[in-house]
């Protein structure tokens, strides 16, 4: 693994030739979820099957919670103690039509650090996704850009500032789109990332969903759907 600043983010880089990123493989961007450390996604690098030579691409979000307990960070802040009073008392929060403050700046973020790996990394092929709070900002960046992209993996995400994010699906039709979710997700009901799901379809995007019984994780399920679907839309 090697430690670098990209487009003004730090980014541990494995895979590719030498395991830290080297050669000219496909790129895959993953970002992590609220209250992670930046490492958290980077043991993904090696249980995934992907192509040969793909580098992984994991950055750190630039927010540090110091909430006492390791380097927890974020793309953007979250009142999680209001979260944990609707989550203790029953109330699925319907989020779809909420535009978190912080989303903006967090998209720009990965824009320019997207800018830097085609300049830097020379990625003629490039996956961009994440986990949670990751997935989110995924989503978003996918649907505010035109950058070339082969596929859109969100894992256990939802569906955020719909009346933004709808009106821009449809440019990105036929783009391939790998989702997944937990049926007993505590933290983001999956009814919400369901109806991100029907709104990518109903747009023309390509959305390969997994579902599984579980929680606010990646099972092993999961993992090996993902690496079915990055050796197809890496293939060529």
């Amino acid at each position: 693994m090697k430690l670098e600043q990209l487009g003004g983010l730090t980014v541990r880089l494995t895979g590719g030739t030498d395991g830290r990123g080297s050669g000219d493989g496909p790129v895959v961007v993953l970002l992590h979820g609220w209250g992670a450390p930046g490492d958290d996604l980077v043991p993904l690098g090696h249980e995934i099957d992907s192509p040969r030579g793909t580098r992984y691409v994991f950055p750190e979000a630039p927010l540090s919670l110091q909430m006492g307990f390791g380097d927890s960070r974020a793309w953007w802040m979250l009142d999680l103690e209001k979260r944990q009073r609707e989550i203790a008392a029953g109330r699925a929060r319907d989020l779809s039509r909420k535009v978190p403050e912080g989303l903006a700046e967090a998209r720009s973020k990965v824009i320019a650090l997207l800018d830097e790996l085609e300049r830097r990394l020379g990625a003629k092929q490039m996956v961009l996704g994440g986990f949670s709070q990751g997935a989110m900002l995924a989503c978003d960046v996918t649907l505010h850009t035109g950058k070339p992209l082969a596929g859109l993996v969100m894992l256990s995400g939802t569906l955020l500032a719909a009346d933004e994010w709808t009106p821009l699906m449809p440019k990105r039709k036929g783009l391939k789109v790998f989702q997944s979710h937990g049926s007993m997700d505590p933290l983001l009901p999956s009814f919400m990332a369901e109806s991100l799901r029907d709104l990518l379809k109903q747009a023309g995007l390509s959305v390969e969903w997994v579902g599984f019984r579980g929680g606010h994780e990646i099972p092993g399920v999961v993992l090996e759907k993902l690496s079915g679907f990055l050796r197809a839309v890496l293939a060529h």
